[in-house]
């Protein structure tokens, strides 16, 4: 298959869920070998992207191209081969629960290949026995276990310690080079993520806002841009979810 500069391109994306729309005309392209951070508001979108990236979900219109192939026209068996080569690091870590470490980081080495088990460490413990920075790290050592072409995090550094945090950071820019793959995370958190984002994608009520090197968006005299980035209280995004206004919502419309 002839390799792209990009290893995912999306074009003219539409999906939604029931009556909300959630992408609507959207282009991105997720370029080889960089750090790519997807950010934006609570519920904009972001984990969503990944489901669909990684064929969870189908987009209503538009085409998602994944290392050339577009999902909007794919076999299971296709599907499956693309899965094998990339990666997955959920929110939540997502290990299973009545396995030990050793067989949640086995479970895709089972799946995929004939290589020997051997493992060392904490490799007996029980998820249940590890700490939220351990589960998480025990997480991305089985998203990371095949070598996979790109790896997708999401949500990596929620609810962790400052070291754990640490750590992770400076694991996730660490995989990227030494491995040679591609990076596409989610993040809230925008200190930790500009200082390793090569570009950042800023995503809103179904575009994409704002997007270049964090330094650009850091500098960006754009509102929303500027709002989001420095986490300043007013702008453009509103914080309270519409609804109509209480006292009308306990009293019925005032009459003056």
């Amino acid at each position: 298959m002839k390799q792209t500069t990009n290893i995912i391109e999306i074009k003219n994306l539409c999906y939604s869920r029931g009556t909300k729309v959630i992408f609507d005309d959207t282009d991105l392209n997720i370029p080889r070998g960089k750090v790519t951070a997807i950010m934006g508001p609570s519920g904009c979108g972001k984990t969503t992207l990944l489901r669909l990236i990684g064929g969870q979900y189908k987009a209503d219109s538009g085409s998602i191209f994944v290392q050339g192939q577009d999902l909007s026209n794919i076999t299971k068996a296709d599907m499956y081969k693309i899965r094998s080569r990339m990666g997955m690091l959920f929110q939540s870590g997502a290990l299973f629960t009545d396995l030990s470490v050793f067989e949640n980081v086995a479970f895709p080495l089972r799946e995929h290949t004939d290589l020997p088990e051997s493992m060392r460490g904490a490799h007996s413990l029980m998820p249940s026995s590890l700490s939220g920075g351990m589960a998480r790290r025990v997480a991305l050592a089985r998203a990371i276990a095949l070598d996979p072409d790109f790896i997708m995090y999401d949500e990596p550094f929620t609810g962790q310690d400052p070291i754990s945090m640490g750590v992770l950071v400076q694991l996730v820019r660490l995989l990227n080079d030494a491995l040679g793959m591609t990076t596409i995370l989610v993040s809230h958190d925008i200190h930790e993520t500009i200082g390793i984002a090569d570009q950042v994608f800023l995503i809103s009520n179904g575009k994409v806002v704002g997007e270049g090197s964090p330094e650009q968006l850091m500098n960006s005299d754009d509102e929303w841009v500027r709002q989001f980035m420095q986490a300043l209280p007013d702008g453009p995004v509103p914080f309270h979810y519409p609804a109509q206004n209480y006292a009308d919502e306990l009293w019925g419309p005032q009459r003056c």
